[in-house]
């Protein structure tokens, strides 16, 4: 009984960012719960869409959109919708870094930073939640965040992604309380360092100071991601709203 309440099994689940990273393979293992999915990305995901199938006998679609652009964003909802029938949970995951000083960084930079990370989160939310209410469906959102917006990262200045990170995890806070009576739970998690394609990046000498101060003494793994938002997607969590779920190797604790 215990195991069924973090089953997925029926229901759609739209993973914005979901071509590569913690997209992806979240993604994947939301797929092996039983849900069908929606990949949502900047560029064409329709590979990945197809090996989520082909691998969890599940639907899946790939469909490209802005999320900085509200129409284009709300457009893509509707149209997930009706080509698989309904939708019922949203992993509201694409974002990007900018590892810029703050005495470097362009007013462009910035807003750029802003635009995906927290502008982008409220637009996906926002039309998702539209659609549960003009259906009159309850629904789940996870929102990534990160430790970015609990401290300060070293050595690399970020401070328009620790900003953006802050306030996607007050935006699902505030958006938990407020559609608390609509029947829409929200939370959010927060990685700390994870070993994707965007981390791969990144200079090695940083990547040497990152593990050195992580008390595991390593980075973590999007597939160490995947259970906190299954649960916080699933049944389980059923009483559980604006949670943030740090999910960092104990980085924020020392």
């Amino acid at each position: 009984m215990v195991s069924s309440r973090f089953s997925l099994e029926g229901k759609v689940t739209v993973v914005t960012g979901g071509r590569q990273g913690i997209g992806k393979v979240v993604a994947h293992a939301l797929a092996e719960q039983g849900s069908d999915i929606v990949i949502v990305d900047l560029a064409d995901a329709t590979d990945v869409a197809a090996q989520i199938a082909a691998e969890h006998g599940v639907r899946a679609l790939a469909m490209t959109c802005n999320v900085t652009d509200p129409e284009e964003v709300g457009r893509t909802i509707e149209k997930a919708a009706v080509e698989m029938g309904g939708l019922d949970l949203l992993f509201n995951n694409a974002g990007i870094v900018l590892h810029k000083p703050a005495l470097e960084c362009s007013p462009s930079d910035f807003t750029k930073v802003v635009d995906v990370n927290l502008n982008g989160v409220f637009f996906v939310a926002q039309a998702f939640a539209r659609y549960l209410v003009a259906q009159g469906r309850t629904g789940n959102i996870v929102n990534t965040g990160s430790m970015s917006g609990t401290i300060v990262n070293i050595p690399q200045g970020q401070a328009s992604y620790n900003a953006s990170k802050a306030a996607v995890v007050h935006l699902s806070k505030s958006l938990a309380v407020e559609w608390a009576p609509l029947g829409i739970r929200v939370n959010s998690i927060s990685p700390g360092y994870i070993q994707t394609e965007m981390t791969g990046t990144v200079r090695e000498d940083w990547r040497q100071i990152w593990t050195e101060m992580i008390p595991f003494k390593r980075m973590g793994t999007p597939e160490e991601l995947a259970g906190a938002v299954i649960y916080l997607l699933s049944d389980a969590s059923t009483y559980t709203s604006g949670a943030d779920v740090i999910i960092d190797g104990c980085f924020v604790t020392v």
